[in-house]
C-alpha cells in the first residue's frame, strides 16, 4: 500500500481527498497546516505529497522549498489559483505536477498514479547514494567518497538538480531555468563554469582527480552518473555544448 501525505487546510476537501485516495488503495496521512505537514513528511516518509498552496503557518511555497532541500519526493500542487504564473512558479520551485481547483476526481487520481509510476525511490537528505554521495542541506555541502565538499548556494542547487535526475542528461537551458531562474538562457556560459567549479571541489574532497560523478555530454548538457556509468568515456573531460546544442 502506497502512503500519500495530503497537506490541505480545507476540512471538506481533505476528507474528500482521503476518501478518494483510500478507495484507490493508498494509505493517506493528513496535515492541515504547513508546519505539521513538514513534520509528518519526515516522520512518515510518504511516497508522494499532495500539497495545497494556501496553508496556514507555512504556506505551500515554503513547504515545497524545504521539501526540495531535503528530498526528491514527488509533489502534486493543488491551488485555487489558475494563473499561468503560479503554475510556472510551482514547477520551477520543484513541484512535479500542478492541478488547479476545482478538479475532477478521475484527473487527480490519474496524476497521482502517473507520478508514482514514473518516480524512482525517494532520496532523503542524510541518505547515502550507492556511489558514496550524501547531500547535507543544512550546511549546503556534499559528502563525497567520505569527505565533505563545501559548496556555494548555486553549486549546491546545481548538484541537487543533477542528482534528482541521476542518469538523465539535463540541458544547459534546463539548468539555467531550474538553478538560476533564467529560462531565456541569457547566461549559458555560467553553467559551464559552475559545473567546472563543482567538479573541482568534489575531486579535491575525494583527493582523487578521477573521482568525479558528473559528466558533460557533448552537444547536450550534463548528467550525474549512476555508479560506474560512463567511466572511460573520452568525451567526458571538457565536453561542452557546441553550436548544435539542444536548447
Amino acid at each position: 500500500m502506497t502512503r500519500v501525505l495530503v497537506v490541505e487546510d480545507d476540512a471538506d476537501l481533505a476528507l474528500a481527498l482521503r476518501t478518494l485516495l483510500t478507495q484507490a488503495g493508498h494509505e493517506v496521512i493528513h496535515a492541515d497546516n504547513g508546519r505539521d505537514g513538514l513534520r509528518m513528511l519526515f516522520a512518515e516518509r510518504p511516497a508522494l505529497m499532495v500539497l495545497d498552496i494556501g496553508l496556514p503557518q507555512l504556506n505551500g511555497w515554503e513547504v515545497l522549498e524545504r521539501t526540495r532541500d531535503l528530498s526528491d519526493l514527488p509533489v502534486l500542487l493543488l491551488t485555487a489559483r489558475g494563473a499561468e504564473s503560479d503554475r510556472v512558479r510551482g514547477l520551477r520551485a520543484g513541484a512535479d505536477d500542478y492541478l488547479p481547483k476545482p478538479f475532477g476526481n478521475d484527473e487527480l487520481l490519474a496524476r497521482v498514479e502517473a507520478l508514482l509510476r514514473r518516480s524512482a525511490p525517494t532520496r532523503w537528505a542524510g541518505d547515502s547514494f550507492d556511489d558514496g554521495l550524501r547531500l547535507v542541506p543544512d550546511r549546503r555541502s556534499a559528502v563525497w567518497q567520505g569527505h565533505e565538499a563545501r559548496l556555494s548556494d548555486i553549486e549546491y542547487r546545481l548538484l541537487q538538480v543533477l542528482v534528482r535526475n541521476r542518469g538523465r542528461v539535463i540541458t544547459t537551458d534546463q539548468l539555467l531555468d531550474r538553478v538560476w531562474d533564467d529560462p531565456q538562457g541569457t547566461g549559458r556560459e555560467r553553467v559551464k563554469f559552475a559545473v567546472l567549479r563543482l567538479r573541482r571541489k568534489l575531486r579535491q574532497a575525494a583527493g582523487d582527480e578521477a573521482a568525479d560523478p558528473l559528466e558533460a555530454v557533448r552537444g547536450l548538457g550534463y548528467r550525474y552518473r549512476a555508479n560506474g556509468e560512463g567511466e572511460g568515456d573520452p568525451d567526458r573531460e571538457g565536453a561542452e555544448e557546441g553550436p548544435g546544442a539542444t536548447r
